[in-house]
């Protein structure tokens, strides 16, 4: 089993701007730095540097995806004024949040790029699986607004170029980023050949999304599962939503190829999300989805890169979940486990309720 990596300098490059965490500066309001900056990512790749765990991976290098490519999921005109933006001085690509930088377009580009190389080095048999360490995100962007940090939908996108260039029948994308994954909802919610599946805290962002109600339009009915799990859910709540909701819906399916929209943000020391995973519960996650993926798909299984901002805590999670793609033993150990290798919440009633509500 061979694991790939995709990871360039210029996904940190991209640059979010001064913001006070999610607020402009002003007034009596200091500039600090935006949630969504570049180091939470790249002290993951320098970790799995430093910890000789990169070197057992097949590095895949990322291409621009085309305009083409992205007209899949996102219009002409859309696409347009990301670019003028980029051009410019940059702007909002939907809301004062998702900034695109100068050169941000490029950036957005490489990074749905990245995403469509790990599927190919996948499918084309070159790695058993694959993690995309890609930036700026994706699971928000609607087809016509950039929304929650994310300009293109980047996991979407790769589901979209496995099914219409690479002639997969069907695909499913498994979200465990702690807030909704709206944009790949909508991309897919009339698709019945792609089973978009979310597991996110109950109404965190975007409000009133991701309830247990939206479950796909008349012609793709049960292709969308949501899983909103209540604020302070740890490990046995995912575990519990995981082997009784995900596992048998993907199986049920039976796609071709699986993809994790891999958002971070579900960690004990995250500060957009009140979610209590620590590393060791992210290695279980990806324990199930890797066996469940040898399984249904033959192992072919592309994990990318979404939300995280917790720049201490992000690389030991994504480290966790990359060694377990690999197959490898832990080998690190986690400094902020606090003794323990995953959650220590005890899985509550109105925890076990919320899977059963989804199931």
């Amino acid at each position: 089993m061979t694991t790939g990596l995709v990871a360039h300098e210029r996904y940190f490059w991209h640059d979010t701007g001064n913001h006070a965490g999610l607020m402009p500066p002003r007034g009596m309001l200091q500039p600090y730095r935006h949630y969504e900056h570049g180091e939470t990512k790249r002290r993951l790749l320098n970790l799995l540097r430093v910890s000789g765990l990169a070197e057992q991976l097949v590095a895949i290098e990322p291409r621009p995806a085309t305009v083409a490519e992205v007209e899949r999921l996102h219009t002409p005109r859309y696409i347009e004024h990301v670019r003028t933006l980029s051009d410019g001085f940059g702007g909002d690509a939907g809301e004062p949040t998702t900034r695109v930088p100068p050169g941000g377009f490029e950036t957005a580009l490489l990074a749905v790029g990245g995403a469509i190389a790990a599927v190919d080095a996948v499918l084309d048999g070159r790695v058993t699986n694959a993690y995309a360490l890609v930036r700026p995100p994706g699971h928000h962007a609607l087809a016509d607004q950039g929304m929650g940090f994310c300009i293109f939908g980047n996991t979407a996108l790769a589901a979209l170029h496995a099914r219409h260039a690479r002639g997969l029948a069907r695909v499913a994308i498994l979200d465990w980023d702690v807030h909704h994954g709206n944009g790949t909802q909508a991309a897919f919610w009339d698709d019945p050949t792609v089973l978009a599946i979310s597991l996110h805290q109950d109404d965190c962002f975007p409000g009133g999304s991701g309830g247990v109600a939206e479950r796909g339009g008349a012609g793709a009915l049960g292709s969308t599962i949501n899983v909103p799990l209540p604020p302070g859910s740890g490990g046995d709540a995912y575990r519990l939503a995981f082997d009784t909701i995900v596992e048998p819906a993907i199986r049920a399916f039976q796609p071709d190829l699986i993809l994790v929209a891999s958002g971070l943000d579900a960690s004990m020391y995250d500060p957009l999300a009140r979610m209590c995973l620590f590393a060791g519960d992210y290695r279980d996650l990806a324990r199930r989805v890797r066996l469940l993926a040898e399984d249904v798909c033959g192992g072919r299984l592309v994990a990318i890169h979404e939300g995280g901002y917790s720049a201490e805590y992000v690389p030991f999670c994504g480290h966790a979940i990359i060694e377990e793609l690999a197959g490898l033993e832990p080998m690190i150990d986690d400094p902020f486990a606090l003794g323990r290798v995953s959650s220590p919440i005890v899985l509550q009633p109105h925890q076990v309720a919320a899977v059963e509500a989804a199931r």
